[in-house]
């Protein structure tokens, strides 16, 4: 690794304290750091991309694993670390200093295309959503996220986490939960456990249908998940003319159905709306 102070003294020389506005959470252990970067596969090809980088020890990983790293960071103080980063890597680290959700990562470097990223906590699902809005600019994501995130995007139907985030993320990706990180590895600690998983783009998405209308089904559906479908689903138009011909049970309720099956929703309400 190229010879950087430790990550203790870097927070002490630029004041850097972690801010609840921004989300952050430090990761300064460096097997910790490594460990993700390694998870992340083959990085010396294309185009690597680090959300909210902060101090810089997934930064430091990512790049000794052969990384062409892109970081974004909003916060001027981390955005001064990242330049002693990257004047230690010549020519392989740019700094873009904005805000992430104003930023199209599928648009970034070449490809293929990767997200490596502690994501900032109080946007993660948000940066998400639109990332899987471009999902095949990516070859993966490889993220962290509060542990009851990542439950909620590799949860099967019939079970309490299953919910719309479920639907959309395995509709367009295989979902892998790779290791949870204890609260304690972090500076300041979060008040719960971090999960890494990544997100691999499927080939085709597992079943016909439109992003849009999807989503309104799921969130029609899963915003009253007590109720049957024949009820939740009222707001959107002929609940019953739809279910009867997708074959589905009025009195279904979210949690019980497939993502072919939400997808199969979505596709007859579409059909419905636009004839």
């Amino acid at each position: 690794m190229a010879e950087l102070p430790p990550l203790r003294d870097v927070l002490a020389a630029h004041g850097l304290t972690a801010r609840k506005s921004l989300g952050q959470h430090f990761l300064l252990d460096l097997n910790l750091t490594g460990r993700i970067a390694r998870a992340a596969g083959n990085l010396s090809l294309g185009t690597t991309i680090e959300i909210g980088p902060g101090p810089g020890g997934l930064t430091r990983a990512l790049l000794e694993a052969g990384a062409q790293l892109i970081a974004i960071e909003r916060d001027d103080r981390a955005i001064a670390i990242q330049g002693e980063i990257a004047a230690a890597y010549p020519g392989r680290l740019e700094i873009i200093a904005g805000d992430a959700l104003q930023v199209d990562a599928a648009s970034l470097g070449e490809a293929p295309r990767r997200i490596v990223a502690n994501l900032p906590y109080n946007i993660s699902t948000v940066l998400l959503l639109a990332w899987l809005r471009r999902i095949q600019a990516f070859e993966s994501l490889t993220l962290m996220f509060q542990k009851e995130v990542v439950d909620r995007l590799a949860a099967a139907p019939r079970s309490p986490d299953y919910g719309r985030l479920s639907v959309i993320t395995q509709w367009l990706c295989h979902v892998q939960p790779l290791f949870n990180v204890d609260k304690r590895a972090f500076t300041p600690p979060p008040n719960v456990m971090s999960t890494v998983v990544q997100l691999v783009p499927r080939a085709q998405p597992l079943a016909p249908a439109r992003m849009e209308t999807l989503e309104r089904v799921t969130a029609a559906a899963f915003g009253q998940r007590r109720k049957m479908l024949r009820s939740s689903l009222k707001s959107l138009g002929p609940a019953e003319e739809i279910l009867a011909a997708s074959g589905i049970a009025p009195t279904a309720r979210a949690e019980e159905l497939s993502v072919a099956e939400f997808c199969a929703l979505a596709e007859l309400l579409d059909r419905h709306e636009h004839p």
